[in-house]
């Protein structure tokens, strides 16, 4: 079998390239390297690299050329801008780029008759949800272009479905940390554990963002999946499209726990030996209290649940960090 992951240069992706061909499976990586490494996704006979900017006008074209020459039966799609604060600021950027290459990689897909369609998704589509567990069941209401043009491109894949016959799933991710390899470590500092290793490593003490919400500790409360643990998500999809029996096409991907992010910095700072005393700054406007997912339909359809706790993946992005 053979896979096309676009976007598979980066983060989570080349963590499922991993997956994918060490498990003897073939690999055609699609990535713009803008945000990617090529050094991710080298190294294997099963793996090759493809230069290419999804949001070209010539990029349906030039996709469903590398999924007819590869025999590729399989896409991933990972490829987006995933900055929240950047897409109200440049919301133009996000419905262009995330709306317009996934336009792009379906109607590839479609001319080169591949069915079976996995895309990378966000928690970001629920918005501000006022429950303790966040149930797919939930009707999305995103708060911001990042999360909207995820929900969108859920849209996007259910259409897909209907006028191409397509077999498509979305997976929901909630917040990713850690490294399944040192060499494939997140290097961007947009996220909670690399934004506070970065802090740390100049000096300085972190920010935590309101410490008067209605949680135990006063600090909002996430659910935080490693990115091995992700991955197997990716792969257990991949799966179940090629399977017979399809009857949800949206699934959470976290851990059904949450840290609040004072939890989050005792288990960093147990992992680097350093005492954290954080800077106390204002609420942001948006952020809800708590944000949980329950993982019952993943679990009970897909057969994965996360194995990672919240130590595991804050001491292997800390580990990864000092190697990187």
């Amino acid at each position: 079998m053979t896979t096309l992951v676009i976007g598979g240069a980066g983060y989570i992706g080349s963590h499922v390239v991993r997956l994918l061909s060490d498990r003897g499976e073939r690999v055609i990586v699609v990535d713009d390297l803008s945000t990617g490494l090529r050094a991710r996704v080298e190294g294997s006979d099963l793996v090759e690299l493809v230069e290419l900017d999804v949001t070209r006008p010539d990029a349906a074209e030039k996709l469903a050329f590398q999924l007819r020459a590869s025999g590729a039966d399989a896409v991933i799609h990972f490829a987006a801008h995933k900055q929240v604060g950047q897409s109200v600021a440049k919301p133009e950027l996000y419905w262009h780029d995330n709306i317009g290459g996934l336009a792009n990689v379906l109607a590839a897909c479609a001319n080169a008759e591949v069915r079976d369609v996995v895309f990378s998704s966000s928690a970001a589509v629920y918005g501000v949800p006022d429950v303790d567990l966040v149930t797919e069941d939930l009707t999305p209401a995103p708060i911001n272009p990042y999360g909207a043009t995820k929900y969108v491109g859920e849209w996007m894949l259910a259409d897909a479905e209907r006028a191409h016959g397509m077999r498509t799933v979305a997976l929901r991710y909630f917040n990713v940390a850690g490294a399944g390899h040192p060499e494939l470590a997140d290097t961007a500092v947009m996220n909670l554990v690399p934004i506070v290793l970065d802090a740390l490593d100049r000096g300085e003490q972190p920010r935590v963002f309101g410490d008067d919400y209605d949680t135990p500790d006063g600090t909002c409360i996430r659910d935080y999946v490693h990115a091995e643990d992700l991955a197997e998500a990716h792969v257990a999809a991949l799966d179940y499209l090629r399977g017979e029996d399809r009857p949800h096409r949206v699934f959470n991907v976290g851990t059904g726990t949450g840290s609040s992010v004072l939890e989050v910095l005792d288990a960093i700072a147990r992992a680097t030996g350093t005492e954290i005393t954080p800077e106390i700054a204002p609420r942001r406007p948006g952020d809800p209290a708590r944000l949980v997912c329950s993982t019952d339909r993943i679990e009970e359809t897909l057969g994965w649940r996360a194995t990672h706790d919240l130590d595991e993946i804050v001491t292997s992005a800390v580990q990864a960090r000092r190697l990187a």
